[in-house]
């Protein structure tokens, strides 16, 4: 038996997958989710949204994913790692994702330009579809890639652009948009995901578990042990995943009703032991009695 299905649960409630049915919208997320999703139905063309490792960049993506593709009319692709070594090979690819069966042999640059181009506008004015590129790890991208990206974003009518870009990267992403010529003005909308606060990790921890099925009255995390996922993650909804399937665990193992924050100091501890400690965390984990 699955160790979830012993709390009394359906599903395991802190993957680290980024499964949009998991994704607890944060006052932040809903914000950068609610404004991608107007700036993709408008088609304004680049959107870019940074955040430390951790911060739920790639789960928004998905859940952007999942809110556009109920609705007709819309082509997404996505690179999941934008590592190109050069101009020629990053549009080739682009190519190859969007099933542009032209493009054969060793196009030149100017071809392979033109190749999109009339994709783009096949899709987007005669189809009428919006074709979305989102680009996760994009501080990925170097200065090449980037600038041929903004001659892509070049591609519109008079009334909206024919390719839309979503970029999500960590925040060294902000330097290379900003060090791009005429890219940093192409930037329709723009927003760094920040931790969550306490109570957002207090909402988070049991928006999870009742999405994966949990339905009794009495809590599975006390009060205090959420105090101390919050210092010892910082907010960091990776983190906090992470150390909450760790306290489930343990709870199953220690016989235990629910997570108190003994359990939550413990694992700490026994994480800065090993040297698997949150690099962000710097705490200092008081020694407690057995």
């Amino acid at each position: 038996m699955s160790y979830y299905r012993i709390l009394g649960l359906n599903k395991e409630p802190f993957s680290t997958s980024p499964d949009p049915e998991f994704f607890y919208e944060s006052r932040g997320h809903k914000a950068a989710l609610t404004n991608l999703i107007i700036e993709m139905r408008l088609r304004r063309g680049l959107s870019v949204i940074l955040g430390d490792v951790g911060a739920g960049k790639t789960t928004l993506s998905r859940k952007l994913i999942q809110a556009l593709s109920a609705r007709e009319g819309f082509n997404f692709h996505i690179i999941f790692d934008p590592t190109f070594p050069d101009e020629n090979i990053f549009l080739y690819s682009l190519a190859r994702i969007f099933g542009i069966e032209s493009v054969k042999g060793t196009p030149t640059n100017f071809e392979l330009k033109e190749a999109l181009e009339h994709f783009l506008y096949r899709k987007g004015v005669e189809e009428n579809k919006t074709v979305v590129l989102v680009i996760d790890e994009a501080q990925k991208l170097n200065e090449t890639t980037l600038e041929a990206l903004r001659i892509l974003l070049n591609f519109e009518t008079n009334e909206f652009k024919l390719l839309q870009v979503v970029l999500l990267g960590q925040l060294e992403l902000h330097s290379r948009v900003i060090n791009i010529p005429n890219l940093i003005d192409r930037v329709s909308y723009k927003y760094t995901i920040n931790p969550l606060d306490v109570e957002e990790v207090h909402q988070m921890i049991d928006f999870r578990l009742r999405q994966a099925g949990y339905e009794l009255s009495t809590p599975l995390f006390t009060n205090e042990a959420i105090k101390e996922v919050h210092r010892y993650t910082k907010g960091y909804p990776r983190q906090i995943g992470l150390l909450c399937h760790k306290a489930l665990k343990e709870i199953i193992m220690r016989n235990r009703a629910m997570v108190d924050d003994h359990i939550i100091k413990d694992i700490v501890r026994e994480e800065i032991e090993n040297g698997w400690g949150n690099p962000k965390a710097n705490v200092n984990i008081p020694i407690i009695q057995k």
